[in-house]
């Protein structure tokens, strides 16, 4: 067990301990300390969805995501700015990172054109015409006031050809040095409020593990960065392969930067990801699973809308801390789902969100004893055992 070197000054990143490839880590934030490995709620639209700040906290949340492009289209970035700040603005007092919106224009199949300039969109809310450019992104970030923003990049599936991977993976990196120029200079001239913010680039590469290496040392090269994230997986590709994009990858990041794996939520995915030098993850699925009756347990997923939770007394989890697992029974959550009641999509997502926060705990405190393969083995077999319906 190894701790690698540690980065200095604003958004520095501490590197406590290695088990093999998994890591724990501390990354100093300006509303707060994120302990690493994390998983961070996604907030789309300035919210986790049927979550409150008060819910977050109470859970032990660190950080929460939110989204430019939805903020962008609703209430716009000027709205937010003048009422606050993405923080106050949705009541939040921890980190917040925002993503650059890359991911949701690149998804608008058939409503967006793509240039050397930035893309072209039309609003999947009222189909004006927009148009989102490096310097935009940048810009639309800064204004919500993140403490981490992302650089602006192209997209493409995880089945796509190598010929595609090479041509978003270089676009990507002529952005990338607008994205750098624009916030550096917004950093210097800006007439907002004075923001503590930093830009992290996202590599790419398809599911073609030289792409990925060609792609980080561009990145090296362009800047001094305080993280990095991994994009362009989790988009398709079979796990496997982006299983085999993570491992060669582990060798050659630098380990003294947090690394986040975007777009990646199920509670599998979080611990192989954990397994192979991640840091930080992201993902709608543990609310958006909530919200369809679908709860995290260590024994596999419960689909609590079974008939045979009608009169069940028991905890959703009985190893779980959460407010809905210390207060209701699975038949009162059956229930509530029976019954079209909005308490019941509150109270799966407080759980599933709270399950992979403690699992991301759990992994933590494994990499610290120095037996994350242990106990990940131990965790795999029981949570693929047998799949609760």
């Amino acid at each position: 067990m190894t701790a690698a070197p540690t980065t200095s000054g604003p958004f520095a990143f501490r590197l406590e301990a290695e088990d093999g490839l998994a890591r724990a880590g501390l990354w100093h934030l300006p509303h707060g300390d994120v302990v690493t490995p994390c998983f961070m709620p996604v907030g789309t639209h300035g919210t986790v969805r049927a979550l409150s700040p008060a819910d977050l906290a109470s859970i032990g949340t660190r950080i929460v995501l939110g989204n430019t492009y939805h903020l962008h289209l609703r209430p716009g970035e000027d709205v937010v700015a003048g009422l606050g700040g993405l923080h106050a603005f949705m009541g939040w007092p921890g980190p917040i990172l925002t993503d650059s919106g890359g991911f949701q224009v690149f998804s608008l199949e058939g409503l967006r054109t793509v240039s050397e300039e930035g893309v072209r969109f039309r609003s999947h809310v009222d189909g004006s015409e927009r148009f989102l450019s490096p310097e935009r992104a940048v810009e639309i970030q800064w204004a919500l006031g993140a403490d981490v923003a992302m650089a602006f990049d192209h997209v493409i599936p995880g089945q796509s050809a190598r010929h595609e991977a090479e041509d978003a993976l270089a676009r990507t990196g002529r952005w990338l040095e607008r994205c750098r120029d624009r916030h550096t200079e917004l950093a210097r001239t800006s007439d907002l409020a004075p923001r503590a913010q930093t830009l992290l680039p996202i590599l790419q590469g398809g599911t073609f593990p030289d792409l990925r290496r060609e792609a980080l040392r561009a990145i090296l090269d362009a800047g001094d960065w305080r993280g990095l994230a991994i994009g362009g997986l989790s988009v398709g590709e079979p796990k496997a392969q982006m299983q085999a994009v993570l491992e060669d990858l582990a060798a050659v990041l630098p380990a003294g930067l947090p690394r986040y794996l975007m777009g990646v939520g199920f509670p599998e995915d979080v611990v192989a990801a954990t397994a192979l030098g991640m840091d930080l993850a992201d993902c709608v699925a543990p609310t958006r699973m909530g919200r369809n009756g679908t709860a995290f347990t260590d024994d596999g997923a419960v689909n609590i809308r079974n008939a045979r939770f009608r009169a069940d007394r028991a905890p959703l989890d009985a190893g779980c801390d959460c407010e809905t697992c210390r207060t209701f029974s699975r038949g009162y959550l059956r229930h509530l789902f029976a019954a079209g009641e909005l308490l019941g999509l509150r109270l799966l997502s407080l759980h599933n969100v709270r399950y992979l926060i403690r699992l991301v705990a759990r992994a933590r405190e494994a990499v610290l004893a120095g037996t994350f393969a242990a106990w990940s083995r131990e965790w795999l077999a029981r949570y693929t055992h047998r799949e609760l319906s």
